[in-house]
Protein backbone atom coordinates (compact mmCIF):
# COMPACT_ATOMS: atom_id res chain seq x y z
CA UNK A 1 0.00 0.00 0.00
CA UNK A 2 3.30 2.55 0.80
CA UNK A 3 4.18 1.86 -2.90
CA UNK A 4 1.57 2.57 -4.76
CA UNK A 5 0.77 5.94 -2.48
CA UNK A 6 4.08 6.96 -3.50
CA UNK A 7 3.35 5.89 -7.02
CA UNK A 8 0.01 8.11 -7.29
CA UNK A 9 1.79 11.07 -5.51
CA UNK A 10 4.63 10.99 -7.63
CA UNK A 11 2.28 11.00 -10.59
CA UNK A 12 0.04 13.11 -9.67
CA UNK A 13 2.81 15.77 -9.10
CA UNK A 14 4.34 15.01 -12.59
CA UNK A 15 0.65 15.06 -14.28
CA UNK A 16 0.06 18.63 -11.22
CA UNK A 17 3.88 19.97 -12.55
CA UNK A 18 3.01 19.50 -17.00
CA UNK A 19 -0.42 21.26 -16.26
CA UNK A 20 1.07 24.19 -15.16
CA UNK A 21 3.40 24.33 -17.89
CA UNK A 22 0.19 24.32 -20.30
CA UNK A 23 -3.20 24.70 -18.71
CA UNK A 24 -4.72 27.95 -19.22
CA UNK A 25 -6.88 27.77 -15.90
CA UNK A 26 -3.34 26.75 -14.11
CA UNK A 27 -1.53 29.92 -16.03
CA UNK A 28 -4.26 32.07 -14.55
CA UNK A 29 -3.97 30.52 -11.12
CA UNK A 30 -0.33 31.77 -10.73
CA UNK A 31 -1.28 35.12 -11.69
CA UNK A 32 -3.89 34.81 -8.96
CA UNK A 33 -1.52 33.78 -6.60
CA UNK A 34 1.05 36.18 -7.28
CA UNK A 35 3.73 33.48 -8.47
CA UNK A 36 3.20 33.97 -12.71
CA UNK A 37 7.12 35.06 -12.78
CA UNK A 38 7.58 31.63 -10.94
CA UNK A 39 5.19 29.22 -12.65
CA UNK A 40 8.01 28.22 -14.96
CA UNK A 41 10.46 27.18 -12.03
CA UNK A 42 7.84 26.09 -9.77
CA UNK A 43 6.10 23.41 -12.30
CA UNK A 44 9.51 21.98 -13.02
CA UNK A 45 10.32 21.46 -9.36
CA UNK A 46 7.13 19.45 -8.99
CA UNK A 47 8.09 17.64 -11.80
CA UNK A 48 11.32 16.99 -11.06
CA UNK A 49 10.09 16.34 -7.26
CA UNK A 50 7.25 13.79 -8.80
CA UNK A 51 10.25 11.65 -10.79
CA UNK A 52 12.42 11.87 -7.53
CA UNK A 53 9.65 9.82 -5.57
CA UNK A 54 8.64 7.08 -8.50
CA UNK A 55 12.82 6.62 -8.52
CA UNK A 56 13.45 7.09 -4.89
CA UNK A 57 10.78 4.54 -4.70
CA UNK A 58 14.33 2.40 -6.09
CA UNK A 59 16.97 4.62 -4.29
CA UNK A 60 16.15 5.37 -1.02
CA UNK A 61 18.00 8.44 -0.77
CA UNK A 62 15.90 10.40 -3.51
CA UNK A 63 12.56 9.24 -1.78
CA UNK A 64 13.62 11.21 1.24
CA UNK A 65 15.40 14.23 -0.54
CA UNK A 66 12.03 14.49 -2.88
CA UNK A 67 9.47 14.12 -0.16
CA UNK A 68 11.04 16.83 2.03
CA UNK A 69 11.15 19.35 -1.04
CA UNK A 70 7.93 18.61 -2.34
CA UNK A 71 6.62 18.99 1.84
CA UNK A 72 8.00 22.26 1.58
CA UNK A 73 6.58 23.30 -1.70
CA UNK A 74 3.06 22.27 -0.20
CA UNK A 75 3.83 24.07 3.17
CA UNK A 76 4.82 27.76 1.30
CA UNK A 77 1.53 26.74 -0.93
CA UNK A 78 -0.44 26.13 1.84
CA UNK A 79 0.90 29.91 3.48
CA UNK A 80 0.29 31.52 -0.17
CA UNK A 81 -3.63 30.08 -0.38
CA UNK A 82 -4.02 31.61 3.33
CA UNK A 83 -2.16 35.27 2.61
CA UNK A 84 -4.53 35.45 -0.02
CA UNK A 85 -7.50 34.05 1.93
CA UNK A 86 -8.21 31.52 -0.89
CA UNK A 87 -10.15 28.52 0.13
CA UNK A 88 -7.16 25.82 1.33
CA UNK A 89 -9.46 22.84 0.50
CA UNK A 90 -11.82 23.15 -2.28
CA UNK A 91 -15.50 21.80 -2.00
CA UNK A 92 -14.28 18.97 -4.65
CA UNK A 93 -12.68 16.74 -2.62
CA UNK A 94 -10.85 13.51 -3.78
CA UNK A 95 -11.86 10.55 -1.07
CA UNK A 96 -8.96 7.62 -1.49
CA UNK A 97 -11.07 4.68 -0.50
CA UNK A 98 -10.52 0.67 -1.51
CA UNK A 99 -12.24 1.06 -4.43
CA UNK A 100 -9.39 3.14 -6.00
CA UNK A 101 -6.56 0.25 -5.11
CA UNK A 102 -9.34 -2.54 -6.96
CA UNK A 103 -7.41 -6.04 -8.20
CA UNK A 104 -3.75 -4.63 -7.73
CA UNK A 105 -4.21 -1.41 -9.91
CA UNK A 106 -4.08 2.17 -8.98
CA UNK A 107 -6.69 4.40 -11.33
CA UNK A 108 -5.65 8.20 -11.49
CA UNK A 109 -8.34 10.21 -13.25
CA UNK A 110 -6.53 13.03 -15.75
CA UNK A 111 -9.61 14.60 -17.27
CA UNK A 112 -13.24 13.36 -18.42
CA UNK A 113 -13.10 9.91 -19.82
CA UNK A 114 -9.23 9.76 -19.10
CA UNK A 115 -7.40 7.39 -17.15
CA UNK A 116 -4.22 6.22 -16.29
CA UNK A 117 -4.34 2.85 -15.05
CA UNK A 118 -1.27 1.90 -12.81
CA UNK A 119 -0.37 -1.94 -12.19
CA UNK A 120 1.01 -2.41 -8.54
CA UNK A 121 3.41 -4.84 -7.72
Amino acid sequence: MEKAIILFTGISFIIYGVNSFYSRRMISEFKRWGYHKHRKTISSLQILGGLGLLIGLKINILLIASSLCLSIIMFVAIIVRVKINDNVVSEEKFVINQKLFQDNYLKLSIGKKRHIKVELT
